[in-house]
């Protein structure tokens, strides 16, 4: 008999214990940890490689713009697809064709200079049918020519920035950190939610 009430005194007691513990625990507030500072500077160290995924997430949505439209509708859908960019697809895909095209005679010989001429005097969206127009004995395909232009133009650049987002993971490796856990971080400061 003397056990059972011992051990129910404990126990009450106990109990009290704890109601007093939380009590004292709800009066006083938690310190919120001011994390801010290292955060911030963690955030940092992030901001080229986030910067560098966004231009490679436009680039992928511009490629596959390129590979699922006419040619001559390209421009527009680029356009429509990226209102608030300020370039000017119609000249980047002008610029595109003549350098490639410049290319074309003076590395690969395949074309002539009269083709680039043509091609400099006519729109982009008209290129292909003005070179098969005034060259029918051509055997190639000029579309497939100009698409294969555009299509590797786009998959170099987001093949630079690969190469460009690595470097930056390998320089966040370097200061210890793993990229996942800055990429993280990088979120959190900036109130990205995925």
């Amino acid at each position: 008999m003397a056990k059972e009430e011992t051990k129910r005194y404990l126990e009450l007691q106990m109990e009290e214990l704890k109601a007093a513990h939380a009590t004292e625990n709800e009066d006083t507030p938690k310190k919120p940890r001011d994390n801010k500072g290292k955060n911030a500077h963690i955030a940092k160290l992030y901001e080229d490689a986030a910067e560098y995924e966004e231009d490679l997430k436009g680039f992928e949505e511009e490629l596959e713009i390129v590979n699922s439209n006419s040619l001559k509708d390209i421009a527009q859908a680029l356009i429509n697809a990226f209102p608030e960019e300020e370039r000017d697809y119609a000249q980047e895909l002008d610029t595109i064709l003549d350098i490639g095209w410049t290319h074309f005679i003076e590395v690969e010989k395949t074309h002539s200079k009269e083709e680039l001429e043509l091609i400099k005097q006519v729109e982009f969206g008209q290129v292909v049918e003005a070179l098969n127009e005034q060259y029918p004995e051509y055997s190639g395909d000029f579309e497939q020519d100009v698409r294969g232009l555009l299509v590797k133009r786009w998959e170099n650049l987001i093949e630079i920035k690969k190469e460009h987002i690595k470097q930056e993971h390998a320089e966040i490796k370097t200061a210890g950190l793993k990229p996942k856990f800055v990429k993280r971080a990088y979120e959190q400061f900036h109130g990205i939610v995925k």
